[in-house]
């Protein structure tokens, strides 16, 4: 063995393809050193080396590992309410894990100041510690700065017009932490907003908006660039009268979120936004709640109570509140709406959140790369195995690879 390999451990996985997801590669393996991804190529490429272990699956692919870059809790936690959850961080880490999710944005409600600030404090301190499954890679707060006319499930007192003192004391209480923000671009002071957040490195998200064109265009010239879940809370689309809507599906310098659970979406609609914007502008989001990978039942999202039934999340007053879905299941519903190509499907769960929250470092299958990666069966596309950093953070078990262990010798 290399002295630079010395210490070292690497491990090949063989599946019958890989989404990179630039390109589907056939008979493709990956070959991991600690956490990096060292190659990827053909099977026939690789020699088995007695030193490094192997995972052989068959009827099986895989994709890069999926970013979820809007999602408000899993597993039994609400990440608008870290102090009160049933469940840890570290019960949605698990749960995203097991549905092919290795890194993810918890996804903040409006609330009163002392409790935002308070959720804020918490949550920084969690996203810098070490998790058992999917890594929690900054916070995104959906709010306060919204339309009342557009709330949806969140509490109408509990939303504010634009203070830039507000929003100061929630960077330094995130210290550092947030990367994601949703403001509605019609109210005074957005454009003052926008460049504050492009100035702390905090992508400007609008949404949960009335906003004429005007308005929307005069917060993209200043660096907005996404649409927090296009088509939900925003007008809908008008012939003569144009709003955020329709500039979201024509200016290419913004990215729009999608809620793939087949509930807040007509089919009709992710294709029509899928033809119309480039495919590396389209992000899929769960916008999950609390309940996912939970069963029906009472659950919340912040202060507003949820009631889950058949798998559908709603408030008392019968309002959607976010999903129970995952985004295993979810990039499946992009292809299917949109006929997707998988390479580009399995991109807008991975590469494109990847590069609009500028986590440069993963999102893509290529040597050099982190070892971000999840394993599908071809038979029902259930994730079978998860790796995040190279480390195995979800085995479905045994029965589904042939397993080498490295020589001991």
């Amino acid at each position: 063995m290399e002295k630079s390999q010395i210490g070292r451990k690497r491990t090949l996985y063989i599946v019958d393809y890989c989404l990179t997801p630039h390109k589907s590669m056939p008979k493709c393996a990956i070959l991991r050193s600690d956490e990096r991804i060292l190659a990827v190529g053909g099977v026939s490429a690789f020699t088995r080396d007695r030193e490094v272990e192997i995972y052989e699956f068959e009827n099986a692919y895989i994709t890069p590992g999926f970013i979820d870059s809007h999602i408000h809790g899993a597993g039994g936690f609400d990440c608008s309410q870290p102090g009160n959850s049933p469940n840890s961080i570290s019960c949605m880490s698990r749960t995203l894990a097991e549905r092919g999710v290795t890194s993810f944005v918890p996804t903040i409600v409006p609330a009163p100041r002392a409790k935002m600030l308070e959720t804020l404090d918490l949550l920084s301190a969690s996203i810098g510690q070490e998790q058992p499954g999917a890594e929690p890679v900054g916070i995104h707060i959906e709010g306060p700065f919204l339309n009342r006319v557009k709330a949806g499930s969140m509490e109408q007192n509990d939303l504010k017009e634009i203070d830039l003192g507000l929003i100061r004391e929630f960077i330094a209480t995130a210290r550092g932490k947030i990367v994601k923000m949703t403001f509605a671009p019609e109210l005074e002071d957005a454009v003052k907003l926008v460049e504050l957040l492009v100035e702390n490195n905090i992508l400007p998200s609008m949404g949960h908006s009335i906003a004429d064109d005007k308005s929307t265009l005069r917060a993209i010239d200043a660096g907005a660039r996404c649409v927090t879940h296009l088509f939900n809370g925003m007008p809908p689309l008008h012939q003569r009268d144009q709003n955020l809507t329709s500039i979201a599906l024509t200016d290419e310098r913004v990215a729009i979120e999608l809620i793939l659970d087949g509930q807040h979406l007509n089919p009709r609609m992710v294709d029509m936004a899928c033809r119309c914007k480039p495919f590396d502008k389209v992000i899929g989001i769960s916008d999950a709640v609390q309940a996912a990978g939970m069963p029906d039942g009472e659950y919340t999202l912040g202060a507003t109570r949820i009631v889950i039934k058949n798998g559908v999340s709603r408030t008392p007053k019968g309002i959607l509140a976010g999903s129970t879905r995952l985004l295993d299941s979810g990039w499946h519903e992009l292809m299917s709406y949109s006929h997707m190509a998988d390479t580009s499907a399995s991109a807008c769960v991975s590469l494109n959140p990847a590069m609009i929250l500028n986590l440069n470092d993963r999102g893509v299958l290529q040597p050099g790369k982190r070892a971000d990666f999840a394993v599908f069966s071809r038979t029902d596309n259930k994730p079978l195995m998860t790796v995040r950093k190279g480390e195995i953070i979800y085995n479905a078990g045994k029965r589904n690879y042939r397993y080498t262990p490295p020589s001991q010798e």
